[in-house]
């Protein structure tokens, strides 16, 4: 008996329009800090957590509009013509999710970041904060140290 195969694979076109439906809603964290640093135009990254979340820290740049907030919100903090970015605290909440949702149901092009703020800080990367950037140590086994991932 097979567990992989129990099922089998679906047909390469219809795995291929599965697997670009998934990377038109998501990307990662890596992604997102790459597209921060290059400063792509017309990105906006959007931390939908409540305000004690965004005091412990956000990424940097990223606006503060809590989910509750996005219909009321986004055209004041949404420039129009942007595209957004969703994070919330992590793989385990689905935060993030919503939050894309509600910016999907105001006609806005949005994707969920995997991950979300959880492992922006377990790969290391820059955290604002009240009294400036600061950094955790690389979680190896989130960014590995001896190799790179490649993909």
């Amino acid at each position: 008996m097979t567990f992989t195969f129990a099922v089998p694979p679906a047909a390469p076109d219809v795995a291929a329009a599965h697997f670009l439906a998934r990377l038109s809603v998501q990307t990662d964290v890596s992604d997102v800090h790459a597209d921060l640093t290059a400063r792509t135009p017309g990105l906006v990254v959007v931390d939908s957590r409540g305000l004690a979340g965004w005091a412990q820290g956000h990424l940097p740049g990223a606006v503060h509009l809590p989910t509750a907030e996005i219909a009321a919100g986004a055209a004041e903090k949404i420039p129009a013509g942007a595209a957004v970015v969703t994070y919330c605290w992590g793989p385990g909440c689905n935060g993030a999710t919503r939050a894309a949702l509600e910016f999907a149901r105001l006609g806005i092009p949005v994707k969920e970041m995997l991950g979300g703020f959880e492992y922006w800080v377990r790969e290391g990367l820059p955290v604002e904060t009240e009294s400036g950037l600061t950094r955790r140590p690389v979680d190896d086994l989130t960014a590995p140290t001896t190799a790179t991932c490649d993909c």
